[in-house]
């Protein structure tokens, strides 16, 4: 892994940003480029265009992408049954998390006879992605879902790509999950033709036999993905809400020579097992235990089942190693890098944890990996990456409810403030506003 050595350094938050690993910005304008073209042939020629890039990026032949209700029963049937109980508990977590989150209404009496309210509105509906280009991830079905229904949301759809393997089908562990949480409208469509779908609706009878289903589109598109998918978000966003830019993984472990090499090496390969874009960085105080971190990622990555991916992430340039002169100065590391993940591995881990202002989601000490958030935490692994963390939210109740206003004045209560209606709406040099109260008072 390579290393930036911070130590003896003062930088600015800007140049803190620029030293930390990242992802190449020539990948970010070419999957830009490439998923522009994708978004604009969706929208264009509906169906045929997905079943063409169904065949191009998935190798599967499909006139229209939505599942047969068979099939989720089948899936859920046939599912193992150990696999069935580890999902059931990390339903179970994430609805309860999910529940506890969500916030409460409130109706304020401002002054007698004036009553402001905020009231939380689910949207109508959503469009959920889950991944499945190089593992399945059942496991994003239900951190989708499970907060989706919470807030009250009564239209669900989700997508996830065709497996040849599978005739056509997503993952059926994915379908599986889906049966489970009681989801009816599954689609198998993939990457960012998946996200353009959902944002923009495909019209009935734009299939190649002329027979198309229509997809409605949704109010907000969720969920993880690789830079395809997180770009075609980014690029959709305004005409859909979206919960954040969740692309390749990242994970980021700040720790002192007090942490365990073995935990942290483990869980720097976890991560840049999902994906070869994926980011891996350790920032540490200690340069001995930096050594010994690399000798036993060399050691754990060859014998991991994907080994060749795993290194292609650690070696690329969004992984690596920094070291810091003290704690303080790890923390402002990882403030400016912003991580989807970070560990904290450090004496008082804890109150160092305290500090971190900007994670989608922060581990704390040795018993915290980021793997049991990925599961059975009860915490949300759809998480702003790429530094977006440092102004997004992770995937979360509030991600599918809108804080809608009500004002509800009585004559009385408008009459005592109208005055300075009248003078703030000359001051602003719209009089009709004012006007729009005086009119009640003849």
């Amino acid at each position: 892994m390579r290393r930036t050595d911070l130590r003896g350094r003062t930088l600015s938050l800007a140049e803190l940003k620029h030293a930390v690993p990242r992802t190449a910005q020539s990948t970010v304008t070419t999957a830009e480029a490439a998923v522009q073209g994708i978004i604009a042939d969706v929208r264009g020629r509906g169906h045929v265009a997905l079943a063409e890039l169904a065949l191009k990026f998935d190798g599967v032949a499909q006139d229209h992408p939505r599942v047969p209700a068979a099939a989720l029963a089948q899936a859920l049937d046939t599912l193992d049954p150990k696999v069935r109980a580890a999902l059931e508990e990390s339903i179970a977590r994430a609805k309860a998390f999910a529940h506890a989150q969500k916030p409460a209404n409130v109706d304020f009496q401002v002054a007698e006879g004036a009553v402001v309210s905020s009231h939380w509105i689910p949207v109508r509906r959503v469009g959920l992605y889950v991944p499945g280009g190089l593992a399945a991830y059942p496991s994003s079905v239900i951190m989708n879902v499970v907060p989706a229904l919470a807030a009250g949301v009564q239209s669900v759809a989700l997508a996830s790509p065709p497996q040849k393997e599978f005739g056509g089908l997503p993952d059926l562990t994915v379908l599986a999950a889906a049966a489970l949480l009681g989801v009816e409208e599954v689609y198998a469509m993939g990457g960012a033709q998946a996200i353009a779908a959902f944002a923009y609706g495909v019209a009935a009878g734009s299939s190649a036999s002329g027979a198309g289903e229509a997809i409605e589109p949704v109010d907000v598109v969720t969920g993880p993905g690789n830079i395809f998918v997180a770009t075609a978000k980014r690029l959709v966003k305004g005409v859909v809400g979206i919960d954040s830019e969740a692309g390749a993984t990242e994970i980021a472990v700040l720790a002192d020579e007090s942490a365990n090499p073995v935990y942290v090496a483990a869980d720097l390969i976890s991560q840049a097992e999902h994906d070869p874009n994926a980011g891996s960085v350790l920032v540490s105080t200690s340069v001995e235990l930096a050594d010994a971190v690399e000798r036993e990622v060399v050691r754990q990555a060859a014998l991991t089942t994907h080994r060749e991916r795993v290194t292609t992430a650690l070696n690329g340039p969004q992984s690596g190693i920094v070291l810091v002169d003290d704690v303080d100065q790890g923390v402002a590391v990882c403030n400016a890098y912003a991580a989807e993940h970070l560990e904290v591995v450090t004496e008082n881990a804890a109150a160092v944890a305290a500090r971190i202002t900007n994670a989608g989601a922060i581990f704390v000490g040795d018993y915290s990996p980021v793997s049991l958030g990925d599961y059975c935490a009860g915490s949300n692994h759809v998480l702003p990456t790429s530094g977006t963390a440092a102004f997004s939210s992770g995937l979360n109740v509030t991600t599918f409810l809108r804080a809608v206003q009500l004002v509800n004045y009585n004559k009385a209560a408008l009459e005592q403030v109208a005055g300075h209606v009248m003078t703030l709406s000359k001051a602003e040099g719209l009089p009709a506003h004012g006007d729009a109260v005086a009119v009640r008072f003849p």
